[in-house]
């Protein structure tokens, strides 16, 4: 927000969806002095971040963390296990998918892509189609995103790694994760995923800065045969600095320090109830949209998102302006439209560090600025909200 000569009372509520809210315990980690990344208690720091990050990636395999965004994970993921014009096949799934598909078209890759209609997750059985015709197995590797950021709809990743399995097909399975990660189900083992992609500043409850890679055997395998020039995102060069506890160059260590108040926030709360928590408040705020009578831009129901809700508005109505209004009158950021769908949806963020009462504040913003943006709707929707939240 830009600055004003004007006090305004309260906090600010951040609802898009991610960077999500940070908690003051992680930010007061953050502040502390930092120390010598080659010392031993940056060692014991980083040993202990692994360990509880592997829980939360459902993982016994290594997770790489690089100083970097989402995007960053991306590309780490690709020149790791892929080569100079190697074939994968992604999907458009919305904004971020297209994004994705970018930066491999950058790299050199061949993307076979299968366009969508941004209201639907991907399709398990168009993947199987897809590899049951690649007779010569030149695709090396699915891209999916768990959950498109853009458009609130979660593809089925456990359903695609069967569909995968169903085609006999080699290829790797690649997951960005930046925005499902300890927000929804995932299990990089269990769910046959080789490389999953997460950040820090979604369910992680951190600011911006952090890039993840959990990193199957057969993805590590993978790596040391890709003929992709690299050096700062090796997972090679990580390997033996990350067993002894420490990284190949300088790390981003207060991040680390936020990381690791985060983990213990998260695990003191439990992964599954972490889960459960995003759900339920996921699921209060369609039965509010619902009630309001608007449309959820997402379509199918077993791809509805626990971590942001895209909202279409009636034709003729801007939702950026819904967007000012409701930042000018109350002081919350909703999520804008990305892409083919800006100015037709705002997106409400309900991730990370967030309770009942906060998602009933939000409902209330979103509530009040549709009546000052005269947006056709009905009353109810915040009272819908609650009083599923008080009967759970």
């Amino acid at each position: 927000m830009s600055k004003s000569n004007s006090y305004r009372a309260g906090k600010h509520f951040l609802q898009i969806p991610g960077p999500s809210n940070v908690p003051d315990r992680v930010l007061r980690a953050m502040a502390q002095p930092t120390i010598d990344h080659r010392g031993s208690e940056f060692a014991e720091l980083t040993l202990r971040i692994l360990d509880k990050l592997a829980l939360v990636f459902k993982t016994s395999s290594p997770v790489f963390i690089f100083p970097a965004s989402g995007t960053g994970g991306w590309e780490s993921a690709l020149l790791n296990t892929l080569s100079p014009r190697d074939k994968v096949l992604a999907f458009e799934t919305g904004h971020f998918a297209i994004l994705w598909k970018d930066v491999a078209e950058k790299l050199g890759l061949e993307v076979e892509w299968v366009t969508g209609d941004w209201r639907h997750g991907i399709d398990p059985a168009v993947v199987e189609e897809r590899l049951r015709a690649d007779n010569g197995n030149e695709i090396k590797a699915v891209l999916a995103l768990h959950n498109e950021t853009s458009t609130g709809a979660t593809s089925r990743i456990k359903q695609i790694r069967a569909a995968m399995d169903a085609a006999n097909h080699p290829a790797l399975f690649i997951v960005d994760a930046v925005s499902s990660l300890a927000c929804a189900e995932l299990r990089h083992d269990d769910w046959g995923v080789d490389v999953t992609i997460s950040g820090s500043q979604k369910g992680l409850m951190l600011p911006p800065g952090l890039c993840f890679n959990a990193v199957s055997e057969k993805a590590l395998e993978a790596s040391k045969a890709s003929r992709f020039q690299h050096s700062y995102w090796s997972w090679q060069a990580m390997l033996e600095p990350n067993q002894q506890g420490y990284f190949p160059y300088t790390p981003s260590t207060n991040l680390l320090y936020g990381l690791d108040e985060a983990l213990d926030m998260l695990h003191a709360e439990g992964m599954d109830a972490v889960i459960q928590r995003h759900g339920r408040l996921a699921h209060a705020t369609r039965l509010a949209v619902e009630a309001w009578g608007l449309e959820n831009l997402c379509l199918n129901a077993d791809e509805y998102s626990n971590s942001t809700t895209a909202v279409v508005l009636p034709e003729g109505h801007d939702a950026d302006s819904l967007r000012a209004i409701i930042l000018e009158r109350f002081n919350m950021s909703l999520g804008m439209g990305l892409g083919k769908v800006k100015g037709k949806v705002f997106r409400i963020g309900h991730l990370g560090d967030f309770n009942d009462l906060m998602l009933a504040g939000t409902l209330a913003g979103v509530e009040m600025g549709l009546g000052l943006a005269a947006i056709p709707h009905n009353k109810g929707g915040v009272i819908a909200a609650m009083d599923y939240l008080a009967s759970q």
